[in-house]
């Protein structure tokens, strides 16, 4: 939850112009009050647009929700589903998250599956559980098939904002575990803490195609950083 128009308007003609036409794969995902702006700012850029969240339902009385038919008329091409602090601030649980990845997919947008564990669970040695169970989850309700329409991103949740890093080591591990049970064609993102001067070392991990990246995304300069490294990836 950050930005204004002006501030939206500044960071995305600097990120415009330093990408260039030949370049990986970027989407930002500003807040819903924004997207028409940022839609129309991004026309004929290399930049796709995505949203934060979606409602897992498609209309009705759900006061303040959005759903995936309003994100599409907004020219939205992905979505998130799942974030960590979805799931952890307002409760979203691994089926209303699977839900709204159906949802999503139902209406051409390309869901971002966001999946990770808390500190204790992985202190717990529950790491690959945890995914593998929020993973399982939208498996079961839209099948191991539809995995390869969407993109996955795996959160470590103690390593977000807690001063806490994950090793390259460590996002491979649980990378290596993803691609097992989704195969090659889905691409994995990482998203614990991304920044200019540690992507190209995650970046490296065989299992790891590219980054979901937050505060890093607001500095134009630290998010083009990342893209280079992404990009030197190939």
């Amino acid at each position: 939850m950050h930005g204004s128009r002006a501030e939206n308007a500044a960071l995305l003609d600097a990120v415009v112009a330093g990408l260039g036409a030949d370049t990986v794969t970027c989407v930002v995902c500003p807040p819903f009050v924004y997207l028409q702006d940022v839609g129309r700012a991004l026309r004929g850029s290399p930049v796709a647009l995505g949203a934060q969240d979606v409602c897992a339902e498609a209309q009705g009385a759900y006061t303040g929700e959005v759903s995936a038919a309003m994100l599409k008329d907004v020219g939205c091409d992905y979505v998130l589903v799942g974030h960590s602090e979805r799931r952890t601030l307002y409760g979203e649980d691994d089926r209303l998250v699977a839900r709204k990845y159906a949802a999503a997919l139902g209406k051409g947008l390309i869901p971002v599956l966001c999946v990770g564990e808390q500190l204790a669970e992985r202190e717990a040695g529950r790491s690959t559980e945890v995914v593998g169970r929020q993973l399982a989850a939208v498996v079961s309700l839209c099948g191991i098939q539809a995995l390869a329409a969407g993109v996955l991103a795996y959160e470590p949740v103690w390593a977000i904002g807690t001063g806490r890093t994950a090793t390259p080591q460590q996002a491979q591990e649980v990378h290596g575990f993803l691609r097992k049970r989704v195969g090659a064609a889905t691409r994995i993102l990482y998203g614990g803490s991304v920044k200019s001067q540690n992507a190209a070392a995650i970046f490296a991990m065989p299992d790891v195609d590219g980054g979901l990246i937050g505060g890093a995304s607001l500095v134009a300069q630290d998010f083009l950083a990342i893209c280079a490294a992404a990009q030197a990836k190939g």
